[in-house]
């Protein structure tokens, strides 16, 4: 059995997408700055795909893949978005991530705050067992 018109199509679709994604997109190439420290920029990327195709009846019915078989209409398409969101900084002293968006995250303003917290709470517990209750 031949293959019909629109496995073509899709495979053809699907072997440029597959060009286009790959883990590079997300996770950039490294790029070293002056001062020793590697910048990885990450994007996030979302594609769609669709395709579709018709048989034409022209005259009288026949086999699909006949003498006279009916022709054959169809059309794919498909769109990459591409859109920077971060980079994530590596030196020697830390790894940062810092968003291009500029919003702030709530789990990294928790863990900028959390040892912050945790000692205003020991101060607050030493401060209630030795009886002196005004600690603000």
């Amino acid at each position: 059995m031949s293959e019909h018109p629109i496995q073509g199509l899709m495979k053809t679709a699907m072997e440029n997408i597959k060009e286009m994604v790959d883990v590079n997109t997300i996770v950039g190439d490294p790029v070293e700055s002056p001062d020793g420290s590697v910048i990885l920029p990450i994007s996030r990327v979302g594609f769609g795909f669709a395709a579709g195709g018709s048989e034409f009846v022209v005259g009288k019915e026949s086999s699909l893949h006949g003498e006279n078989a009916h022709p054959f209409g169809g059309g794919s398409g498909g769109g990459v978005s591409i859109t920077p969101i971060a980079f994530l900084i590596v030196n020697g002293r830390e790894i940062r991530l810092v968003h291009v968006d500029q919003q702030t995250h709530l789990l990294e303003k928790l863990l900028e705050v959390a040892p912050q917290a945790y000692e205003k709470i020991q101060e607050l517990m030493a401060n209630k067992n030795r009886g002196n209750h005004n600690s603000f």
